[in-house]
């Protein structure tokens, strides 16, 4: 018998995380059958070009058939509605998973629209800027964090299986409440999208005061900034409503810390700003430590190489 975790996996949505599911598991788990669908039949051609599965359907009610695993990589906004196109095919014994970077709506959606069904939410912590099927690799989710928020009815030998599948595609995996998990991400994901999103905006409506200068002299910093603002705006919209009220809690203790940085300012005070620079510096040092990211100058990245 196969060692591999699940015989068959649907994937459903097939852009930067479903793409790189496929290209991972055909990669690291040979014995198991891959099988895609998109709701775009653009995306569904580009798919089968690019070898994202062993199988592309062409119909939501046929792509989970035969399938023990079934991962949706649609926008949180779209979990519910994707799960009830798929339900036809769902075999009893299949586990229903997804990729959604909220967990608690996505959790209760799941399981409004396939009741009865095994459910174990999970948040693969990868991603790039870049969005569509042609984004997806192989390596996405090496030594990156994948979150599981398995319901407290949850099948052991069912989240002890979706566990085994998410390290063989090569990410570290932790197992947590979803709220927990909400209020984790809405600081170390959400909030920071959201201020990038504004930063770059705000940039934007300045640039006709400053004639292009504000793009055309951007320093490092802005230029990460925009890189996070280049996300897909489909999938973070539906992230923000979706996690609203952790969102909203950061986004107020974000707000008062920036206005004590304000004062500090105002005031001259440069032993706050000093010990608030240490304190965040320490805190990079850290992540650097963890591997979750590269302590090369301009984090590893070239200036020509047009790669993250």
């Amino acid at each position: 018998m196969s060692s591999a975790p699940f015989r068959q996996v649907t994937i459903v949505g097939l852009g930067l995380l479903g793409g790189s599911i496929g290209h991972a598991v055909q990669a690291r788990l040979p014995d198991t059958v891959v099988v895609g669908y998109d709701a775009d039949p653009a995306v569904r051609g580009q798919a089968r070009d690019l070898g994202l599965a062993h199988r592309i359907a062409d119909h939501a009610e046929e792509c989970a058939a035969g399938s023990d695993l079934v991962i949706f990589c649609v926008p949180v906004g779209a979990m519910e509605a994707a799960a009830r196109a798929i339900a036809p095919g769902l075999s009893p014994d299949a586990l229903v998973s997804d990729v959604g970077s909220s967990k608690a709506t996505v959790a209760a959606a799941l399981a409004q629209a396939l009741p009865g069904h095994h459910v174990i939410p999970a948040h693969p912590v990868a991603g790039t800027e870049r969005s569509g099927p042609d984004a997806g690799f192989a390596a996405l989710f090496h030594n990156r964090w994948c979150i599981v928020t398995p319901p407290a009815d949850a099948d052991p030998l069912l989240l002890q299986r979706l566990v085994a599948f998410w390290e063989a595609l090569g990410a570290r995996v932790e197992t947590m409440d979803a709220d927990h998990h909400d209020k984790v991400l809405a600081v170390t994901s959400h909030l920071p999208h959201l201020i990038a999103y504004t930063i770059v905006g705000t940039a934007s409506d300045l640039e006709q005061v400053t004639q292009s200068e504000v793009i055309k002299y951007s320093a490092g910093g802005f230029r990460d900034f925009t890189r996070i603002a280049a996300s897909d705006p489909t999938m973070w919209r539906d992230v923000f409503l979706s996690n609203r009220e952790a969102v909203l809690e950061m986004l107020q203790r974000f707000t008062e810390d920036l206005t004590e940085l304000q004062k500090a300012i105002r005031k001259g005070d440069g032993e706050t700003l000093f010990d608030h620079f240490t304190h965040t510096r320490a805190i990079r040092r850290s992540i650097i430590e963890m591997g979750q990211d590269d302590a090369r100058p301009d984090f590893g990245r070239s200036d020509h190489s047009g790669k993250g």
